[in-house]
């Protein structure tokens, strides 16, 4: 694998490999836009994959050609996304050069912006934009992509393991991105001086991204996420991890309203404060870490101003009053995202298997939607 894809035919795959699942999607392009055409999800062993890395390939190998044998995908080209601390993603500013110069330099200006040796790692690089500056000089902006090559080729062999083709590997936080806007800025607040940010939160890890005019400009990846709130249940309690996931989902966050709210009829109330004490302290550490973030990105920029709108999504997302928690704590407007509200149609074929899980698709139908650019 020579580079990373920061981005045909008419039918592509995506294969998202998770900390608690391998999720599929195959999406299919038509003149009026996006079908999902085939889905499918299952679990993977514990500790195959850890935060964002795959730590034994044969597990993940043996889980994805279960995947295939469960779902209705049919094809072995895929396109597969990685997000974990040996993804760097950066926004750099250059003296102006052609794609050309610049594929030959980036090799050498890269090591001034990534904390691994270049040595070491796959780059990719897209460009972003050129302007001049107070002293007519010419520059450039280029999102610059570096991946631990160890990192990579266990998800190659992991691929491979399974029978399938790599078509080309995508940071995953690109295609939530993409499976929520697409290539335009069209969901961007208007005002000048504001971003967008999207919050994907999965089981092991979640992905902080801040997109400005249709570009993620900014990521950040935590380890606070869905398995978080979890394990807080299950120390609590002194509960099993499935045991404490079903009470999670159950019962979830208070109503931060103040208002009745019975989350979980005929459960000991007392039980229930319990549960939701455990949640709700993670959910500040969360906020704290959000908060922390997007402040950076706001020091970092002098274009924007402000980001009042985020955009929750990933299956941590479904936690009950997540949302309402995040908006008070971040002081912006909170929406949770949907990739098939209007976007992405879903084939009467796949309805079944997607079930509940749109939330958790998000990232499989990205890195599909990806596979389908020229």
């Amino acid at each position: 694998m020579g580079s990373l894809s920061i981005g045909s035919s008419q039918t592509s795959i995506g294969l998202d490999i998770g900390t608690g699942h391998v999720r599929v999607a195959q999406v299919k392009s038509t003149g009026s836009g996006f079908v999902l055409t085939g889905y499918g999800s299952v679990t993977v062993p514990m500790g195959a994959v850890a935060d964002g890395e795959i730590v034994d390939t044969g597990a993940v190998s043996a889980a994805i050609k279960d995947l295939w044998r469960h779902s209705k995908v049919r094809g072995k080209n895929v396109s597969v996304g990685v997000s974990n601390q040996r993804v760097i993603v950066r926004l750099i500013d250059l003296p102006f050069m052609e794609r050309g110069e610049l594929q030959s330099a980036i090799q050498y200006q890269a090591q001034d912006y990534i904390p691994m040796a270049v040595e070491d790692s796959i780059l990719d690089f897209q460009i972003i934009g050129d302007y001049m500056t107070s002293a007519d000089e010419h520059m450039m902006e280029v999102l610059l992509v570096a991946a631990h090559r160890e990192m990579i080729a266990n998800a190659v062999s992991a691929v491979e393991g399974a029978g399938l083709k790599l078509d080309q590997i995508d940071v995953s936080s690109f295609a939530v991105v993409r499976a929520l806007m697409g290539e335009s800025d069209q969901i961007l607040p208007d005002d000048e001086g504001q971003a967008t940010a999207i919050i994907h939160i999965s089981s092991g890890l979640t992905n902080i991204t801040v997109v400005e005019r249709g570009v993620p400009r900014f990521n950040r990846i935590s380890s606070l996420a869905g398995s978080t709130f979890t394990q807080a249940i299950a120390n609590v309690l002194n509960v099993g991890f499935d045991e404490a996931d079903d009470l999670k989902r159950r019962i979830g966050l208070p109503d931060i309203s103040g208002g009745a709210e019975d989350a979980a009829p005929g459960m000991d109330p007392e039980y229930v404060a319990v549960v939701h004490e455990s949640i709700e302290r993670e959910a500040n550490k969360f906020i704290a870490e959000v908060r922390r973030s997007l402040d950076y990105y706001l020091t970092q920029t002098s274009q924007v101003r402000s980001i009042q709108r985020i955009f929750l999504t990933g299956s941590g997302s479904q936690l009950r009053n997540l949302a309402a928690y995040l908006e008070k704590g971040l002081q912006a407007q909170v929406l949770v995202a949907d990739p098939f509200d209007g976007r992405v149609q879903i084939s009467s074929g796949a309805q079944q298997a997607l079930g509940a899980d749109k939330m958790g698709a998000v990232t499989a139908v990205g890195l599909a939607l990806g596979g389908l650019r020229s």
